[in-house]
């Protein structure tokens, strides 16, 4: 039981329930703020977006003839993973060349195209560049395994081992086993964090940084927008090559995950890709928010934006647990960029959903991540509800991390099912065989259906990302946690200017009250409505009101307030007030188009 003043939602709306006349204020977005700030990239992995040739795999002009779909959804930039050829060990993350596309995905010029067709759209085109390592194919790595005296001989990690049959140390590979393999050939091992097939880079060699940073210059002339690092926090291994220790039975990768050189790679590509205005993602796993500061720079010179797979890795409906992440990124002073799933991570209406009300917990979960202050990052399909298909046989799985770990681990196929355009064979995504299955969902859970539904999933994810651009509050408003101790509900404040948006969001399954301390505050008179709900009918006894099991309600208000909160409330500046105008659905909430 709290001990200081609460009162329910109803002392809210009638604080502030006299009319105010909306006032113009500048939206953030049309400020000098870089144009990822507050931006929404949706992540397409190229295998599984649309096939316009019908070999069952998708391809950059499938992406192309999609455009319109993604701008009409409200996105500003797409994250493509590889599309350079590879021998598809590990589905383009073992890439053979850097500066070319693979046929299966289609030519430069195609490429040419979508980055063309796509800016005219307003949206900017992001590469996966993995700066790790290699494939075993490329010809950087056949010329350094060809003879110990090669040129390219310490573009890579090649060492003798500590007797026969005995690799240099203890290291444990990401894919199992030993993370070095014995080339019989030259009789040296060489390293490998991830698959045996993905040899590492030699980062201390500068002819690497060159040759890497050149592929970088390649693609920002060809126009794009920036990179997705991958692995970044694997570049760099410990010299002496020291064993790693084992804690409570585990390996603990101390001397070749996060080590200090990393940073002094990332500021130099930082500073190169500065010079073309471009803007670098990261695949930053790391243990904490400090480990994670780190990957912004000291002087925000690195990674503008690293993602925080902290808050992604929370794997359960708990308020009291997705407040902790945000409240340590928020403290953290860095820009927040949130997640909660990708190509590498089941997909979040299996993770979070119950089986019973998964729809609704899609719902909410999108309203966490979009309404939160910071950039997010979304995964193809999540806005339709998409979900794991999972394969039952061994014989099925094409995935490494599933064949080296069946049944304990069935791998990532199941993320990466083909998206569901419509209720058409295939999805809509094919006319031949696709190359993973589609669950039988796909009838139901599919664009073109959604988008007839006033109350689908899709419509409700279009008008949250309408609200995040439109709406001050949410294109670059602060955070304000309004109630810090609720072990139900995450309720918090946007505020931009003299407008403000709270965001009270239910993460039980059963009503929860809405209690607000709004001893803190002298709230001025104004206009306060739903502009968002969930709920079938938002309440009408404003005295007693209480949110449905997953709900999701979004409030504005205009007007001043005429009290600041205490000092230790938050270290945000106060909230401000909006005007807004209710809506039952998501289709009703849908603001002008940009």
């Amino acid at each position: 039981m709290m001990s200081r003043p609460r009162f329910v939602l109803a002392l809210f709306l009638a604080v502030c329930g006299s009319l105010y006349p909306q006032t113009s204020v500048p939206s953030p977005a049309s400020s000098h703020q870089p144009w990822w700030r507050n931006a929404v990239t949706y992540e397409v992995y190229p295998r599984s977006f649309a096939d316009s040739n019908n070999d069952g795999i998708g391809d950059l002009n499938g992406i192309a003839s999609k455009l319109d779909y993604l701008e009409a959804l409200g996105v500003d930039a797409i994250w493509i993973t590889p599309c350079f050829p590879s021998p598809q060990k590990d589905f383009g993350y073992d890439v053979s060349d850097y500066t070319s596309i693979d046929p299966m995905y289609g030519t430069l010029a195609d490429f040419d195209n979508l980055v063309q067709q796509a800016r005219r759209r307003h949206i900017r085109v992001l590469m996966d560049f993995v700066l790790n390592h290699t494939s075993d194919q490329n010809p950087w790595f056949l010329d350094s395994r060809s003879s110990r005296t090669s040129a390219r001989r310490n573009w890579y990690i090649w060492r003798n081992g500590k007797g026969p049959g005995q690799p240099p140390n203890n290291w444990i590979s990401d894919f199992g086993g030993s993370a070095w393999t014995w080339d019989a050939k030259t009789r040296q091992y060489y390293y490998h964090y991830f698959e045996a097939a993905q040899p590492d880079l030699n980062w201390r060699n500068p002819a690497v940084e060159k040759a890497m940073f050149d592929v970088a210059r390649f693609w920002y002339n060809r126009g794009v927008a920036g990179f997705r690092l991958d692995a970044v926090d694997t570049l760099f291994e410990d010299r002496k090559l020291h064993n790693n220790p084992y804690v409570n039975g585990e390996m603990v990768n101390k001397y070749n995950d996060n080590l200090p050189q990393n940073h002094v790679v990332l500021r130099r590509l930082r500073s190169l890709s500065d010079g073309y205005g471009a803007v670098l993602l990261g695949e930053t796993w790391t243990d904490n928010i400090g480990q994670l500061k780190q990957y912004y720079g000291g002087h925000d010179d690195e990674i503008q934006l690293p993602m925080d797979f902290m808050f992604a890795t929370v794997n359960t409906l708990s308020a009291p647990k997705f407040r902790h992440q945000i409240d340590s990124i928020e403290s953290s002073g860095e820009w927040p960029v949130f997640v909660i799933t990708n190509h590498d991570m089941e997909r979040s209406y299996n993770r979070y959903g119950d089986g019973v009300h998964n729809d609704q917990i899609a719902k909410l979960m999108a309203a966490l991540y979009l309404t939160l202050r910071g950039t997010a990052v979304m995964y193809y399909g999540e806005e339709i509800g998409m979900r794991n298909n999972d394969p039952t046989r061994l014989q099925d799985v094409l995935d490494p991390l599933g064949r080296m770990d069946w049944p304990k681990n069935k791998g990532r196929d199941g993320e990466r099912t083909p998206m569901q355009w419509s209720a058409a064979p295939n999805a809509g995504f094919t006319a031949g065989k696709p190359w993973l299955p589609i669950p039988a969902s796909y009838s139901t859970y599919n664009v073109a259906t959604e988008l007839r539904d006033p109350g689908s999933i899709l419509n409700f994810y279009k008008a949250l990302l309408r609200l995040r651009q439109e709406n001050p509050a949410f294109a670059g408003g602060n955070y304000l946690d309004c109630d810090p101790s609720d072990p139900n509900i995450l309720c918090f404040l946007r505020s931009y200017g003299d407008r403000s948006a709270l965001v009270a969001l239910n993460l039980s399954n059963r009503p929860q009250p809405l209690s607000l301390d709004l001893s803190r505050y002298e709230w001025g008179a104004g206009k306060v409505s739903v502009l968002l709900t969930t709920m079938p009918q938002p309440p009408t006894d404003l005295r007693h009101a209480v949110l449905d099991p997953f709900a999701v309600v979004i409030l504005q208000c205009q007007g001043s307030p005429s009290a600041s909160p205490p000092a230790s409330a938050s270290s945000a500046p106060p909230p401000l007030q909006e005007h807004a105008h209710f809506a039952s659905t998501a289709a009703e909430a849908r603001l002008p188009p940009s």
